[in-house]
């Protein structure tokens, strides 16, 4: 009997989640391929670190970024690594890009340790102002905040209850997604292995790929973060 290939999900993070979709995305996985080209260059020239000669290592403009032929960060979020003259080193660009903080990770490595995945903080994303889940509370900053902050949190416990109770989307965690990306991972590679996918199942492929396009940063937005946590 063939070994369960997502048999590694049921115990996936929060964070090791994100990994998995940002992994299959087809444009992270060209930008490494160029990265690691160049890094290894710059390690054949200069040492690896942290033995490299890193004098010379970055008067190298292959050290930093962007990538060759691509655009320059519009807005890069967190700290950068930069040098005197304020530019990004290649590795710090790739992780201003993609989001993390860390050296970037081969997208064939799977399911890294807490201490390989270090994310930055994904950015905030507005829900439509029609949707039902979405809900505005104002704050009187004349008056204290913390009954208003008690009263806010009563008024958004009752709201989510009210939506469960009318069947709808109750909150989202990495319990009770973790049996549809576990689908949506097997349509993705499935599609990748050149496999043809039913068509009932295109619209579920249309979402897998939404998720390895940017998804995985709501993935980062989740609260639940503990691998087999309710």
């Amino acid at each position: 009997m063939m070994a369960d290939p997502y048999a590694h999900c049921a115990t996936l993070s929060r964070d090791q989640w994100a990994w998995e979709f940002l992994r299959r995305n087809p444009d992270y996985r060209r930008d490494y391929q160029a990265f690691i080209v160049i890094w290894r260059a710059l390690e054949a020239d200069y040492g690896a670190p942290p033995n490299r000669d890193f004098s010379k290592w970055k008067q190298d403009p292959r050290a930093y970024g962007p990538l060759p032929g691509d655009a320059e960060l519009a807005a890069p979020g967190g700290e950068l690594c930069t040098v005197d003259d304020d530019r990004v080193l290649l590795e710090c660009w790739m992780g201003a890009k993609w989001g993390f903080h860390k050296f970037p990770l081969d997208p064939d490595h799977i399911a890294p340790g807490p201490d390989e995945l270090s994310w930055r903080p994904p950015p905030h994303a507005d829900a439509p102002r029609d949707a039902p889940y979405r809900f505005d509370i104002a704050f009187d900053l004349s008056l204290p905040l913390p009954p208003q902050l008690e009263a806010a949190k009563f008024r958004l416990v009752s709201r989510a209850a009210e939506l469960r109770q009318q069947g709808l989307a109750a909150p989202k965690t990495v319990a009770n997604q973790r049996t549809l990306w576990t689908q949506l991972l097997g349509l993705l590679d499935a599609e990748a292995a050149g496999e043809e996918v039913a068509e009932t199942d295109a619209p579920l492929l249309d979402e897998a790929k939404a998720m390895a396009r940017d998804g995985y940063l709501g993935i980062l937005r989740l609260a639940d973060s503990s691998p087999g946590s309710d």
